[in-house]
């Protein structure tokens, strides 16, 4: 049934539920990113605070390809080598984690 069979109230309602649907996505979808910019940083500091300043830059890269094989297993591709070295870098460029709350709306643009 296409829209023009409906009755122009429910075209009206129709298209402002319809709104409504997508406004909602939209927000679930920024929470969900802006969850995953902080997760990513905090994975980040962690590693470069308990591991790589403490020990060897080649003791810290083994650590972080044993630490990226066990969570690939665990929990997909995201956590693949490449991916936890973007993390530690990206802590390591963004210190501060008030600057990276900030800034995590606009980050998700540049996917």
């Amino acid at each position: 049934m296409g829209n023009e069979a409906l009755p122009q109230s429910v075209k009206g309602l129709l298209g402002d539920i319809r709104g409504l649907i997508e406004s909602a996505r939209r927000r679930v979808a920024q929470a969900a990113n802006s969850g995953l910019v902080m997760l990513y940083w905090s994975i980040g500091r962690r590693i470069r605070r308990d591991i790589l300043r403490e020990k060897r830059a080649d003791y810290g890269e083994q650590i972080v390809l044993t630490l990226s094989a066990r969570l690939v297993k665990d929990y997909g591709s995201a956590f693949a080598p490449d991916l936890l070295f973007r993390m530690i870098k990206f802590a390591e460029v963004f210190p501060d984690q008030k600057i990276v709350v900030t800034l995590s709306p606009q980050l998700q643009h540049f996917k």
